[in-house]
C-alpha cells in the first residue's frame, strides 16, 4: 500500500457500513481441537461476546490460528468486523490463504506493503500492524498475533494505531508464545484475563535445544571456511535431503558466508528483511526446492515448514534473546506427521538467554505432562 505523509489528506467514512449477505455457517473448517485448544477457544468466544480483552499464551505450534476460528465466526454472525494484526508481512502471507479456506464465503483481505487488496473492504482483515495507521474505529475485535514481536512491541505509535483502529466497545486478543514481563505480570495479577496452552495440538513434547560449542566461528568464516562442528551436523542432512533453517545474527555475516555454503549445494539460499525476493525464497523452501535456507531472525516466527531441523550460528550474540531462541526452536516439530526434529544452538560461549530459553521450553513440557496434554 502507498505511503502516508504528515501532509496527506485522510478521509473518514461516516455513512452506514456495507451490507453483508452472511451464510448461516460461515466457518467451513472441519478439524478437531485438542482439549487444550478447546479450552482456549471457549475463552476467545467469551471475550468476544463480552467485549473483554484476553491473553492467549500458547507454545509455538499449539495451533493458535485454529483456536480463533469459532470466536471469529461468532463475531461475523453478529455482523462485526474482525482484524488479525501481525508485525510481519510473512505472517500475513501465511495466514491469508488459511483464513480464506476456513471462511470461503466471507470477504477476507490481506493488507501489507504492496498488497493488491488496498481499498478493498473486508469483514475479516489480515493486516500488518503498520497498516492499522489507516483505520479509525473500524473493528469490533482486533487479534494481535505475536504481540511481543518487533517492531510492535517496541513502538508506542504502532500500539496506539491498534487502539485507534478499534471501536469504542471492542475486544483485544493478544496471542504469543513468549509474552514480555509486563504481559506476564498482568496475567499473573489477573489484570488481564489469560489462558495458557502448554502443548502442541499433536500431543508431542516441544523439541528441547542442544548446546554445541563451535569455537571462534567468526574467525573461521573470515578465513573462508565453515566451522567443522557445523559441517558435521549439516552434511548428513544435505545428503538425506532433510530441510534445514540456519539462523545468523547479522545480514552481513550471512551474505559473506553464503558462497561457502553454496559449495556444499548450489541451491542453498539466504533471506533477510531487506531481500526483494523474500516471498519467493520462503515459498521455494516450502516446496522443498531449497535444502538449506540461511536466515536472520526474520523467520523466527510465523512460518511453518514440515520435517525441519534448525540451527543457530552464534547463539551467544545479543540479538538472540530468550524470546527469539524460544521462537526459533518453535520452528521444529510443528507438523503432526513430523512431530520431532533437532534444534541446535552453536555457540562460542553459553549465555543466560540461551539457558533461559531451554528452561522455558522444558517448563512448558513439564506443565503439559502434568495437565495430561502430551503423552
Amino acid at each position: 500500500m502507498d505511503s502516508v505523509a504528515s501532509c496527506s489528506e485522510l478521509y473518514i467514512w461516516k455513512g452506514p457500513p456495507p451490507e453483508h449477505n452472511l451464510p448461516e455457517n460461515p466457518l467451513a473448517w472441519q478439524g478437531e481441537l485438542s482439549p487444550a485448544q478447546q479450552n482456549a477457544s471457549k475463552q476467545v468466544i467469551k471475550a468476544i461476546q463480552k467485549k473483554e480483552n484476553l491473553l492467549v499464551w500458547a507454545v509455538c505450534g499449539a495451533g493458535k490460528t485454529e483456536i480463533l476460528f469459532q470466536g471469529i465466526e461468532v463475531a461475523l454472525l453478529k455482523g462485526e468486523r474482525v482484524c488479525i494484526a501481525t508485525p510481519r508481512t510473512d505472517v500475513v502471507l501465511e495466514l491469508l490463504p488459511r483464513l480464506q479456506k476456513a471462511f470461503p464465503e466471507i470477504k477476507v483481505v490481506g493488507l501489507y506493503g504492496g498488497s493488491e487488496d488496498r481499498n478493498t473492504y473486508g469483514q475479516l482483515v489480515i493486516s500488518t500492524t503498520h497498516q492499522l495507521y489507516r483505520y479509525k474505529e473500524a473493528f469490533d475485535t482486533v487479534i494481535v498475533d505475536e504481540v511481543d514481536a518487533f517492531p510492535y512491541s517496541a513502538d508506542a505509535t504502532l500500539q496506539q494505531a491498534v487502539k485507534k483502529s478499534q471501536k469504542p466497545q471492542a475486544t483485544t486478543i493478544y496471542l504469543t508464545a513468549t509474552p514480555n514481563p509486563r504481559l506476564q505480570y498482568q496475567a499473573q495479577t489477573k489484570k488481564l484475563p489469560s489462558v495458557k496452552i502448554p502443548a502442541r495440538y499433536h500431543r508431542h513434547p516441544l523439541p528441547v535445544p542442544v548446546y554445541r560449542w563451535i569455537g571462534n566461528w567468526k574467525r573461521t568464516l573470515k578465513r573462508k571456511k565453515l566451522p567443522q562442528e557445523l559441517l558435521k551436523w549439516l552434511e548428513p542432512r544435505l545428503q538425506s535431503q532433510k530441510p534445514v533453517l540456519l539462523f545468523f545474527p547479522h545480514i552481513e555475516t550471512m551474505e559473506e558466508a553464503l558462497p561457502l555454503f553454496q559449495q556444499l549445494h548450489p541451491h542453498i539460499e539466504s533471506v533477510h528483511s531487506e531481500d526483494p525476493n523474500r516471498k519467493e525464497k520462503v515459498q521455494k523452501m516450502r516446496e522443498r526446492k531449497t535444502p538449506l535456507l540461511l536466515t536472520t531472525t526474520i523467520l523466527e516466527r510465523g512460518v511453518t515448514f514440515p520435517n525441519l531441523d534448525v540451527a543457530v550460528l552464534g547463539a551467544e550474540e545479543r540479538i538472540f534473546t530468550e524470546s527469539a531462541l524460544v521462537q526459533i526452536a518453535g520452528r521444529v516439530g510443528r507438523s503432526a506427521d513430523f512431530p520431532k526434529g533437532e534444534i541446535v544452538f552453536f555457540h562460542f560461549g553459553k549465555t543466560t538467554e540461551m539457558v533461559k530459553a531451554k528452561k522455558h521450553i522444558e517448563s512448558m513440557n513439564r506443565k503439559a505432562v502434568k495437565e495430561g496434554y502430551i503423552e
